[in-house]
């Protein structure tokens, strides 16, 4: 599980603030970071990530373009997600609708640290939607709304795992 985002303050009297130690005791393993709902500057993002590696606790960032995460890859999180903010919650995935951007994300992370995994997220909904997204180069799937919004999540988790 991760936290849908952190901040870069101390334990203590931090009203609306979630700092790392909170995330932990809530059983989370990380936290995104950068989403396109609550952006970060460059130099947040690297601090998050930085602060988070301290902490034990992994980041994954969020990036809209190739270019970002490849920027992105060079302060080392252990995952990317490619997830163009357009696409998000919406019915068409990142691997069908944009390919290449799925494509040139790989590469272009590969290129500065090769052990950083590349997802892709942005309207994953399906088997074929991970199963497309796996062909490109990524390593996973960011799956948020296709899940919290189903009646049935566990029938959407399921068919999720059987693209893989």
């Amino acid at each position: 599980m991760l936290a849908q985002h952190v901040d870069l303050v101390g334990a203590g009297a931090k009203t609306g603030f979630v700092p790392p130690e909170a995330i932990r005791a809530a059983g989370a393993k990380g936290s995104l970071v950068n989403h396109s709902e609550h952006p970060l500057t460059s130099e947040g993002v690297r601090s998050t990530v930085e602060e988070l590696g301290a902490a034990g606790l992994a980041a994954l960032v969020c990036a809209p373009d190739a270019e970002s995460c490849r920027r992105f890859a060079e302060y080392g999180p252990p995952y990317i997600a490619v997830e163009p903010p357009e696409l998000i919650s919406g019915r068409v995935a990142v691997s069908a609708a944009r390919p290449e951007l799925v494509v040139h994300s790989v590469a272009a992370v590969r290129q500065v640290d090769p052990s950083v995994r590349v997802l892709c997220g942005a309207g994953v909904h399906g088997k074929k939607d991970v199963a497309r997204a796996l062909e490109l180069g990524s390593r996973g799937v960011l799956v948020s709304s296709a899940v919290a919004t189903s009646p049935n999540p566990r029938d959407v988790i399921e068919d999720l795992l059987s693209g893989f």
